[in-house]
């Protein structure tokens, strides 16, 4: 197991230290579901939802949230995000919406978590603008699909 760099020898929490680190491009994808009525994801489509239209407010949310991460998650280092991208992928027959998000930035450290924070945000938005017809929504199966860059390289699940 690699070990944890977010506390120093005595367990105190520290922001890793990337000073002396060349900066490099590197990526992040990762994806979320968004579980509903069917007939929830058929408005969402006809754009029927009264609140405006549910997929490219929650690219808007999911794109905002990645910017901010380290507003959100301690001890993240702030970046300067190149590119944020949010795509949705609706299964009509499932009732199911995947959101998939692409982060890139030319920095010493890595943007998976800039990549989860944007599709957890964008999911979070699918809910919040639909939940007056649907509570039974489910939010799941968040998760990094890819990096790259950086000393570790790439991962792939």
């Amino acid at each position: 197991m690699d070990e944890l760099t977010h506390f120093d020898e005595e367990g105190k929490s520290r922001m890793v230290d990337v000073t002396d680190k060349a900066p490099t491009s590197r990526t992040a994808w990762a994806t979320g579901t968004v579980t509903m009525e069917k007939a929830t994801l058929t408005k969402i489509l006809d754009k029927e939802i009264t609140k405006g239209n549910v997929f490219e407010v929650a690219r808007l949310a999911g794109i905002m949230a990645a910017k901010r991460t380290p507003e959100l998650i301690p001890l993240c280092h702030p970046l300067l995000l190149t590119s944020v991208e949010l795509d949705f992928t609706p299964n009509i027959d499932t009732g199911v919406v995947t959101i998939d998000g692409r982060v890139r930035v030319s920095g010493q450290t890595g943007v998976e978590m800039e990549a989860l924070t944007a599709v957890s945000a964008a999911c979070l938005t699918v809910y919040d603008m639909c939940k007056a017809i649907d509570k039974r929504m489910v939010l799941g199966d968040i998760k990094l699909m890819e990096k790259t860059g950086g000393k570790s390289g790439k991962f792939v699940r």
